[in-house]
């Protein structure tokens, strides 16, 4: 995932390099592949809050308990509490940048980003 992440974001910003596209189209394009990102994001989020409970439920278990396969299995779960919170941050990174790469989209396009239809 890292890598498709980091391609698209390449790809994206050599488009907005250009002068010659239909940035309306690509606009639309970046709102599917942000959703699917989002999607992703909260996915990977919901597992890191899960691993990180585990975590700390395991290490109050091992000071209560004293038993030391708790502790083993907290650190197991530690071990792999590290890959998702690099992954998640990856994730919230990539998407809040997508983010502002829609706004220079909109401001190749002619549109205001902000813009909401209504008067104030």
């Amino acid at each position: 995932m890292a890598k498709r992440i980091k391609e698209y974001l390449a790809y994206v910003d050599k488009l907005l390099a250009r002068d010659d596209v239909d940035f309306d189209e690509e606009m639309r394009r970046h709102l599917v592949q942000i959703e699917f990102f989002m999607h992703e994001r909260l996915i990977h989020l919901l597992v890191t809050i899960l691993f990180a409970i585990l975590t700390v439920g395991c290490c109050v278990t091992f000071v209560v308990t004293e038993k030391i396969q708790i502790l083993l299995l907290a650190a197991a779960l530690f071990v792999l509490l590290i890959p998702y919170i690099r992954h998640y941050y990856l994730l919230e990174n990539s998407v809040q940048r997508m983010y502002d790469q829609y706004d220079k989209m909109m401001e190749k396009a002619g549109k205001d980003a902000f813009y909401t239809g209504k008067e104030s």
